[in-house]
């Protein structure tokens, strides 16, 4: 498979360039989840980044490639539209 020298902006990983699997199209995955193992043993603290264009050309106008920034918030829920916006789930039947 191919790699992708990609940037990081913002969280823990604010201006690191690390190599990035592309898929079969050739882009990077639209999210990119970082694992970090907690120092006192409990399950680890997930950090989430989310894919951005990194610029385009002056000239043309032609994506230049791809940055990470960080999503503080965690990745994003799909959006369905038969479902309420800050809905919650139903309850189980009796």
């Amino acid at each position: 498979m191919r790699s992708e020298n990609t940037a990081f902006v913002g969280g823990p990983l604010d201006g690191r360039v690390l190599p990035v699997l592309t898929g079969a199209t050739g882009h990077p995955p639209k999210w990119y989840e970082v694992p970090v193992p907690d120092a006192a043993g409990g399950p680890p603290a997930v950090y989430a980044y989310r894919r951005a264009p990194a610029g385009r050309t002056k000239r043309l106008g032609i994506q230049r490639g791809w940055i990470y920034e960080y999503a503080p918030e965690g990745r994003e829920r799909p959006r369905w539209p038969w479902s309420k916006p800050g809905g919650k789930p139903p309850e189980p039947p009796r």
